[in-house]
C-alpha cells in the first residue's frame, strides 16, 4: 500500500519513521516550508522534511492547498502533484495546513490523521498542553478518518494512557509521538485487509485545545498552587513559564506543590518568597497554597536546580515575583 505523508514536527517524523519501518512505499511527503530559527534567524527544515531527504523521499512544501484561498496556482500545482502520485491512503500528523475537501478526496481510501488526545476531548492545536494544564488524568491517541470539520472526524482506533505527575508536554510528546507511529502502523494494516471499522465520536465532551501563546506562559502567582504547577508542566519545553524577580525575567521549568511541612502563608501575599535555600528550594506563596520552584533559569543562563540557581543569582526570603507578567 502507497501513502503520502503530510507533517511537520517531530511528533510526526516519528510516525514517518514508523511507516517506512513497517515497509509500507511513501512516494511523496507534504510539509511546512522552512521555517527561520535560531540566533541568526536561518532557514530551517523541518523534521519531516530532513527525515524524507535522508531517505530520498520527494518533498513538497506548499503555502496553502486551498483553492479558493490566498494561493490559489501553489494549491493547483499542489492538488496535480497529489493527483499525479500513484497512492491509496494520505496520513496526517501536525501538518499546519488545513486540507480542504478537495484534497480529503484525492486518496483512494480517504485521509487519516493521527492526533495526541481521546477526542472528542481536546480537537485543535494543543491537545498535550491543554491536557496537562487543566489537570487530566489520562490523555493518549486517535486515528480518525479525516473529514471536513476540525478534528471531527471518525475514529479508528483509540488508545489511552495516564498523565504522570512528573510529566510535562516534553515528556508526554515523545510517549505519544512513538504511540502514534505504533498505531497508524496497525491502523494502515488493518486498512490494507479491508477491517478497519469507524465510531462516530459522541456529541459530549468536546472541548478544544487552542493554539499555545507566549503570553499565557507568564506565572500570576495569584493563583492556586496547583494550577500553576499544570501550567509550568504543560509549557515546558514551549514556551517556558516565567515570572518576573529584581527586573530579570525568570523561567520555571520544574516545580512542586508544598503540602506539609512548610513556612506559614498566614499573612503572606502572592508570589512572596517564603524559603530560599539549598534545603528547601525556592518556596513561592500562591493565591491558594504554595509552590516550590525546583529547577529555574536566568536571562543569558542555563537551566538549573533550584540549588545551583542559587548561587548564582541571590533570592533572599520575604522579597517577591511580579504577577502577571506579560
Amino acid at each position: 500500500m502507497k501513502v503520502i505523508f503530510a507533517g511537520t514536527p517531530e511528533f510526526a517524523a516519528t510516525a514517518l519513521q514508523a511507516i517506512c519501518a513497517a515497509g509500507f512505499e511513501v512516494p511523496l511527503v507534504l510539509t511546512q516550508p522552512d521555517r527561520p530559527a535560531g540566533r541568526g534567524m536561518q532557514l530551517h527544515a523541518s523534521a519531516v522534511k530532513q527525515f524524507a531527504l535522508q531517505h530520498q523521499i520527494p518533498v513538497a512544501q506548499p503555502i496553502s492547498l486551498r483553492l479558493d484561498g490566498k494561493y490559489p496556482d501553489v494549491a493547483a500545482e499542489a492538488h496535480q502533484l497529489l493527483h499525479s502520485t500513484p497512492h491509496d491512503v494520505m496520513v496526517v500528523a501536525a501538518y499546519g495546513l488545513i486540507l480542504p475537501p478537495s484534497v480529503l478526496g484525492i486518496p483512494r481510501l480517504g485521509c487519516l490523521n493521527i492526533h495526541g488526545s481521546l477526542l472528542p476531548r481536546w480537537r485543535g492545536a494543543a491537545p498535550i498542553h491543554r491536557a496537562i494544564e487543566h489537570g487530566d488524568a489520562e490523555t493518549g491517541i486517535t486515528i480518525m478518518q479525516m473529514e471536513a470539520g476540525l478534528d471531527t472526524g471518525p475514529m479508528l482506533l483509540k488508545h489511552s494512557i495516564r498523565i504522570a505527575d512528573t510529566d510535562t508536554t516534553g515528556s508526554l510528546h515523545d510517549t505519544l509521538a512513538a504511540m502514534g507511529g505504533d498505531m497508524i502502523v496497525t491502523a494502515l494494516r488493518q486498512l490494507e485487509h479491508g477491517s478497519l471499522p469507524a465510531t462516530v465520536q459522541p456529541e459530549t465532551g468536546i472541548t478544544y485545545a487552542a493554539k499555545i501563546s507566549k503570553e499565557e506562559a507568564a506565572l500570576d502567582f495569584a493563583g492556586s498552587a496547583t494550577s500553576l504547577w499544570r501550567k509550568i508542566r504543560a509549557f515546558n519545553p514551549f514556551p517556558g513559564a516565567h515570572a518576573s524577580f529584581a527586573g530579570s525575567n525568570i523561567k520555571i521549568w520544574q516545580a512542586d506543590i508544598v503540602t506539609s511541612p512548610a513556612p506559614s502563608v498566614t499573612s503572606a501575599q502572592p508570589g512572596q518568597i517564603l524559603a530560599a535555600n539549598a534545603q528547601e528550594g525556592i518556596v513561592v506563596a500562591c493565591g491558594e497554597g504554595m509552590l516550590r520552584l525546583t529547577e529555574l533559569q536566568k536571562p543569558g543562563g542555563k537551566r538549573l536546580p533550584a540549588a545551583e540557581f542559587l548561587k548564582g543569582f541571590p533570592v533572599t526570603t520575604g522579597a517577591s515575583f511580579s504577577c502577571a507578567l506579560k
